[in-house]
């Protein structure tokens, strides 16, 4: 049985299409709070020139923007690949609510691989976790993305 994408995650996708577009790793994310888009990005590290343009880390700066306030409480991060540690360790400081991302990353990620930021006794902030909504799509960006350039 099929479900449909929630549309914070279908939107997205279409970001991370849109990365994609511009040569950039295609990742995307929407920052929503209760049903509403508060934020959205797309990973911009080679546009910007910023290491730290990782579409979480927009998405969030831009979230907390929209707010006021440097804490996301009660917001929910969307993101189509599972948050590196530089996000994860973002997202416990914004005290964002919930984590809902597409694909894994066993390679780079830093919430369910490599350092498990939010398993981490310093960590002061756990959001709630759920992956693998979208992950094929996702997962296919991805290593379309990726054989052009290999």
């Amino acid at each position: 049985m099929t479900f449909p994408l929630p549309a914070p995650m279908r939107r997205a996708l279409d970001l991370a299409a849109e990365a994609a577009s511009a040569g950039e790793v295609p990742v995307g994310a929407v920052v929503t709070k209760g049903d509403t888009v508060i934020a959205e990005a797309r990973n911009a590290m080679r546009g910007s020139v910023d290491p730290t343009a990782h579409a979480e880390m927009v998405a969030i700066r831009a979230a907390a923007a929209a707010l006021g306030q440097p804490r996301l409480d009660g917001c929910t991060l969307w993101v189509t690949l599972e948050p590196c540690a530089m996000c994860a360790a973002a997202i416990a400081i914004s005290r964002i609510g919930d984590l809902r991302f597409a694909a894994e990353d066993p390679k780079g990620g830093g919430v369910v691989h490599g350092p498990r930021i939010f398993a981490q006794p310093t960590c002061h902030h756990r959001p709630d976790v759920l992956g693998g909504i979208g992950e094929a799509e996702a997962a296919e960006q991805l290593r379309r993305f990726f054989a052009v350039r290999r």
